[in-house]
C-alpha cells in the first residue's frame, strides 16, 4: 500500500458541516486523450490503414470511476478514501501524485506486478463524440482487496463503482457495511449489470442506487424515465436515473423528482458524467443539502465536468452557488 496523507480536520472548512468519511472502491486509470476537430468523425475511409494523421491536442488525465467519486468528496472538504489496484508503472506514480494534490487518502492503494490500467480516447472536439480503447491491467483484480479495510478506514459511506463485474467481492464489501452501519451507494457497471439476479437481489442492502436509462432498462421492463422508476425502485431506498441532455428522475421513498438539464451548455467531454452526477448528488448531502437540493448539486456538477476535456476538471467544490433549473415534483 502507499502513504497516508494527512487527515481532515472535524469540519467541512467549505461549509462549517461535520465532515463525514467516504471509501470509494473502483478502478483508477490514466487517461490519454487523442483530440482532433475532423480526423475522428465516423465516416466511410476517414482514416486509412497505415496512414499516419496529424491531431490537434494530447491530454493526459486521471480516470476510473473510483478516482471520479473520491475527487468529488475531498472537493467538498470531506475525508475521502480509495481502494483500488494500481501497477508499479510511472502511470501509478502519477496517479498517487494527483490524488495526493486532490487531498484523497491514499493509504489504501495496491501497488501490484502489472500494468496500470490505461485508456486511449480519440475525441472528436466538435461533436464531443469519442471511441474509447481501454487496457484494465491490474484494475481489473480486486481478488487481493479485502473489506476488512473499511474497518481501518471506518468511514460513514462506501461509494462502489464499476468492479469489472466481481459479483463476489462486491457481495463482501457490501456484507461488511452493512455489518457496521456504512451506508452504501452503488454505481454499477456493465458487468455487474449484466448479472441481473444477483444484481437484483443486492439492491435491499444498497442506500442509494445510480444508473442511467440505458442499465435501468437492463434490470427492468420499461422506455421513459417515470417507467423506470416506477418498476426499480420498489428494490431500493434511493433510486437516480439520468438520461444525459434529458435530465434525470428520482426518488427517495417520500419524493419524487424529474430534473431537465441543469443549463444549455455545449458539451466538450462526456466522460465521467456519470459519476459527476452520483458522486455530485451524494456530496451534497453529506454537505447538509435536502434530496432536492442534492439533485440540483448533481445536475450542476455533471453540467461543469462535460465542460472540459477529463473527468475531473470541472467537477465543483461546496462553495458553489447553484441557480435555479426545471425540477419538478412528482406525485408517489
Amino acid at each position: 500500500m502507499v502513504g497516508r496523507i494527512k487527515t481532515a480536520k472535524n469540519t467541512n472548512p467549505l461549509l462549517e458541516q461535520p465532515i463525514s468519511r467516504v471509501v470509494c472502491l473502483g478502478h483508477a486509470t490514466q487517461e490519454i486523450y487523442l483530440v482532433d476537430h475532423d480526423d475522428f468523425i465516423v465516416k466511410k475511409d476517414s482514416i486509412s490503414v497505415g496512414e499516419k494523421v496529424y491531431i490537434d491536442q494530447v491530454s493526459y488525465q486521471v480516470g476510473g470511476g473510483g478516482t471520479n467519486a473520491a475527487v468529488t468528496f475531498a472537493r467538498h472538504g470531506h475525508q475521502s478514501i480509495l481502494i483500488s489496484n494500481l501497477g508499479t508503472d510511472s502511470a501509478a506514480e502519477a496517479i498517487i501524485d494527483f490524488l495526493i494534490d486532490e487531498n484523497v487518502d491514499t493509504s489504501y492503494l495496491n501497488q501490484l506486478d502489472g500494468q496500470t490500467g490505461t485508456s486511449v480516447i480519440m475525441l472528436d472536439s466538435k461533436t464531443a463524440s469519442a471511441t474509447t480503447m481501454t487496457c484494465l491491467g491490474v484494475a481489473a483484480k480486486y481478488k487481493n482487496l479485502t473489506a476488512s479495510d473499511l474497518s481501518l478506514a471506518n468511514p460513514d459511506w462506501l461509494y462502489v463503482t464499476g468492479l469489472s463485474g466481481d459479483m463476489e467481492k462486491l457481495l463482501e464489501f457490501v456484507e461488511y457495511a452493512k455489518e457496521n452501519q456504512i451506508q452504501i451507494m452503488w454505481s454499477p457497471g456493465k458487468e455487474e449489470l449484466a448479472q441481473k439476479k444477483k444484481v437484483l437481489g443486492l439492491l435491499s442492502d444498497i442506500d442509494i442506487l445510480i444508473l442511467n436509462q440505458k442499465e435501468a432498462k437492463q434490470l427492468v421492463q420499461g422506455e421513459i424515465l417515470e417507467e423506470l422508476l416506477a418498476r426499480l425502485s420498489p428494490y431500493v431506498k434511493t433510486l437516480i436515473i439520468t438520461d444525459g441532455a434529458n435530465g434525470a428522475i428520482a426518488t427517495n421513498g417520500q419524493e419524487s423528482y424529474r430534473l431537465a438539464q441543469y443549463e444549455p451548455k455545449k458539451p466538450v467531454d462526456f466522460s465521467g458524467a456519470g459519476d459527476a452526477f452520483g458522486a455530485g448528488f451524494l456530496a451534497g448531502i453529506l454537505d447538509g443539502l435536502d434530496f432536492k437540493n442534492s439533485l440540483i448539486a448533481a445536475a450542476a456538477n455533471s453540467t461543469s465536468v462535460i465542460s472540459y476535456i477529463g473527468p475531473k476538471t470541472g467537477i465543483l467544490s461546496a462553495n458553489e452557488k447553484f441557480h435555479p433549473m426545471p425540477i419538478q415534483k412528482l406525485e408517489i
